[in-house]
């Protein structure tokens, strides 16, 4: 049975193996095998590296970690040198990964000029202590270190702290770095008001929403005299694109326990869940292999560190409803009933979970709150900026060169997010527009990039932060045509319950989908807007209440695309079929013969090397064409 653990000393005995795993003495090889990583080949580069040590009879060992956030280099493998640097090699192949290895065992270094980066030091973020690697040989400190990397400049790891360092299933690990510090302070040392008003002086606000103070929400519950109270963990996330939760509960699960046990203690809560969509089935294997290894060490369960306090955990899988997300229909789904919200007030923090006061917070809110009681407020209130303190972290996909997660402090502009760690845009085409917040937030134009990121300014823009989706969208992309597919996703996803939400999103649709086809008038725009603002002040949760964000901001932004579909009948960037005739324009063709090759009803002739041209009759309008070219010559007419 393993011993339990009830004071720091216990911590630093268990964190002590966890650094000989960390950073042992003999040649250690990372896989990065979190979801992202796995569908991009971890597990072959694995295998192959597992079987390259047998073979080459390398002293090494082979271990997972979780994503470290650079999803667009995937797979990634991290190889440290006992003594040595820590070089991060991208996208590895198997065959990479044994020719990596074998001139390692030939020569006793690694080939620097094939490494991505390399680690100079990592920081275990609770304690503020740093582990510092050296430089090596070979041309390693040639290597850019990993924060000199664009995608990493900008970047302040708190909430992602661990993810792509330590083992998602080493607890030990985990301690190493600065787990569960925070809560052996806030339950041995600290009062739970003592704990709100470290919070509130934090500034941690929800990560999941409409960024509610976090000490706020919990001081309601813990006020609440009841015979029984719940912690909940919303894991329910939905949003396309959005991969967030998922990666810190594959990476770092234990940053979600103590979150659960600091917030569940603070309220007076004995009972935790976990709502993750079982859509994340390796999210799922690891909390509960997290789970197993808390109550273990008498983390999790009776009398935690000793002070009479008991907990426990479970996790409860949904169906993958998006409404779900919203925590009344959560608390619905949890109650084994039909996932449908409830108006407001109550709130759950007075009657949720059974009519019991019930806090409900999001991951990376829950993973912020070790890191703030072991550091204190006024470290966390150090960064970011008024109102929007500390940081969050993105999943910065769609025109952009470098695709991944992003964690950055609040108040940074768009545009540092989109040219400096994203590198700008992923085509010749310029950036048009982002949208943030998921399928509920809003796009912005280019010209307002200088806009901070922040809860305040971005709901003033007519977006918001949501659970932290950021799609950059490019001039090949038909704003009419996005808000329509983001509206197609949140009709789907209704509940049905409320007539607005229900009725209304189905009938912007409707109108949308005409706008697309050309069969549109300019009445219709204006009944667009008039319905898309009835349903956003109508009805009954926040899935129906930001819905037509996207159709808002689309109007408010690009009305002269609105314009040129009514009463042009044409669709400015190309994309909308009946609206759209291409041709390529000679004088920029390269006569480089890709338009023709990928034209499934050979509709494109031209020789090589000289201009060529499309036949509009056979044409059938599905843009492969112009996805192909790579000067920009397929362009819509005019």
């Amino acid at each position: 049975m393993s011993a339990r653990i009830r004071t720091s000393q216990d911590l630093d005995a268990l964190g002590a193996a966890g650094a000989a795993t960390l950073y042992p003495d003999r040649l250690k090889i990372l896989i990065g095998a979190a979801s992202c990583g796995l569908a991009a080949g971890a597990a072959e580069v694995e295998a192959a590296a597992i079987q390259a040590v047998k073979e080459l009879k390398l002293d090494a060992v082979v271990a997972r970690t979780g994503c470290i956030g650079f999803c667009q280099r995937e797979p990634l493998v991290d190889v440290v040198q006992p003594g040595g640097p820590r070089l991060s090699f991208g996208n590895m192949t198997a065959a990479n990964v044994r020719k990596l290895l074998k001139g390692y065992a030939e020569t006793g270094q690694l080939p620097a000029e094939m490494a991505l980066c390399r680690f100079q030091s990592e920081q275990n973020v609770p304690q503020g202590q740093t582990h510092t690697y050296a430089v090596g040989a070979n041309g390693a400190g040639k290597v850019p270190e990993w924060t000199a990397l664009d995608f990493y400049s900008q970047q302040h790891r708190v909430i992602l702290r661990n993810c792509g360092s330590i083992s998602p299933l080493s607890l030990a690990e985990a301690v190493a770095r600065g787990a569960y510090r925070g809560a052996l302070r806030a339950l041995t040392q600290m009062t739970p008001e003592g704990v709100v008003k470290e919070l509130l002086g934090a500034g941690l606000r929800g990560r999941g929403g409409a960024g509610f103070p976090t000490g706020r929400k919990w001081d309601f519950a813990r006020r609440r005299q009841a015979d029984e109270k719940f912690m909940i963990c919303n894991a329910d996330e939905g949003d396309p694109g959005a991969f967030m939760d998922r990666s810190i509960m594959e990476g770092d699960p234990h940053a979600v326990l103590e979150g659960l046990i600091i917030g569940a203690h603070t309220i007076g809560s004995h009972r935790a869940f976990i709502y993750v969509r079982s859509e994340y089935p390796l999210a799922v294997s690891t909390m509960r292999h997290a789970i197993a290894q808390a109550q273990a060490h008498g983390l999790l369960g009776k009398d935690i560190f000793g002070t009479g306090f008991d907990l426990t955990v479970e996790i409860r899988k949904g169906a993958g409803a998006f409404v779900c997300g919203e925590e009344t229909a959560l608390i619905a789904s949890l109650e084994s009933r039909s996932g449908e919200p409830r108006s407001r007030p109550p709130y759950p923090a007075n009657s949720g979970l059974w009519g019991k006061p019930t806090v409900i917070n999001n991951v990376k809110t829950l993973s912020s709150v070790g890191a703030i009681m072991a550091r204190g407020a006024a470290w966390y209130a150090g960064c970011g900026s008024e109102g929007n303190r500390g940081t969050t972290v993105f999943s910065l996909v769609g025109a952009v060169k470098n695709t991944g997660l992003v964690e950055v402090p609040l108040g940074i502009t768009l545009k540092e997010m989109i040219y400096r760690i994203g590198g700008g845009a992923a085509t010749h085409r310029p950036i048009k527009a982002v949208q943030t917040g998921g399928p509920s937030g809003g796009c912005i134009p280019a010209s307002m990039l200088d806009l901070p990121v922040d809860y305040e300014k971005l709901a003033a823009a007519g977006s918001m932060m949501g659970s932290g989706g950021m799609i950059v969208i490019d001039s090949g992309t038909c704003m009419v045509d996005l808000a329509r597919f983001f509206l197609t996703f949140t009709a789907e996803e209704s509940c049905g319950k409320c007539a607005p939400c229900r009725e209304g999103t189905k009938h912007m649709l409707r109108i949308l989908t005409r706008i697309c086809n050309g069969q549109a008038t300019p009445a219709d725009v204006g009944t667009l807007e008039q319905l898309a603002a009835t349903v956003k002040s109508a009805s009954l949760c926040g899935l129906g209440g930001t819905a037509p964000n996207p159709v808002l901001t689309a109007l408010r932004y690009f009305r002269d695309e609105f314009d040129a579909h009514v009463r042009d009948h044409r669709c400015p960037a190309g994309v909308c079929r009946s609206l759209t005739t291409f041709v390529i324009d000679a004088k920029a063709c390269i006569g480089c013969g890709l338009c023709k090759k990928v034209c499934a009803v050979k509709a494109i002739a031209g020789d090589a090397k000289s201009p060529h041209r499309i036949d509009a009759k056979t044409c059938t309008r599905c843009g492969a064409c112009r996805s192909v070219c790579p000067v920009e010559a397929v362009v819509p007419e005019a």
